[in-house]
């Protein structure tokens, strides 16, 4: 198998997403790895079973809209569980935090710090609980993704023993690849970052 290929995930262990999901292979893939790692840290740090599963529900959830066309993005993050206000301010790939959040709501989901993780994953938000924050280091710290392998792995193996540590670390490192690209620096990044600075 060439270095760049990534082994399909087994279906016995894929998390199983709504109905309405919109993701292709690839995404089901990462969907997979962040819920697995969000699994092990749950393990380790010996969570109870409520918050175990808001963690499990947060990994297999957050991405579920991720392969949707921008419009339908655009009807469900305006929708009343969305969250974000005016969506015709924020860009297409922050949209599906929080439409995936908005269809969650519409069917009765009501983990309020579970709906805030899905729904500021891509950008953070400074009023997170636990799943928030572990969400967010999940779908950076991943292994699939390619980008300073060894540094995330580090980084992975170290939340049990360092949550906010961790954490902290994962958030300047977004900052600083977001100022490096020269992105748009979102309000909620930044009260984020300066929160816990």
């Amino acid at each position: 198998m060439a270095s760049t290929d990534r082994p399909a995930y087994p279906a016995a262990q894929a998390p199983r997403l709504p109905a309405w999901a919109v993701v292709g292979e690839k995404r089901r893939g990462h969907i997979a790895r962040v819920t697995a790692l969000l699994d092990r840290w749950a393990a380790l740090l010996g969570l109870d079973e409520d918050e175990a599963r808001s963690w499990h529900d947060a990994g297999r959830w957050h991405d579920a809209l991720r392969d949707a066309d921008e419009a339908e993005l655009r009807r469900w993050a305006s929708h009343r569980g969305g969250g974000v206000g005016d969506t015709s301010v924020l860009p297409a790939e922050m949209l599906h935090g929080p439409a995936a959040a908005a269809r969650l709501t519409e069917e009765g989901e009501a983990r309020r710090q579970l709906l805030d993780a899905i729904r500021w994953h891509t950008v953070g938000h400074a009023e997170w609980a636990r799943v928030g924050r572990a969400l967010y280091m999940a779908d950076y710290l991943e292994p699939g993704r390619r980008f300073s392998p060894a540094d995330r792995a580090f980084l992975a193996a170290h939340v049990a023993s360092d949550f906010d540590g961790v954490f902290r670390q994962v958030v300047r490192q977004r900052l600083d690849w977001s100022l490096r690209e020269g992105k748009a620096l979102f309000p909620e990044t930044i009260a984020l970052w300066n929160g816990i600075r």
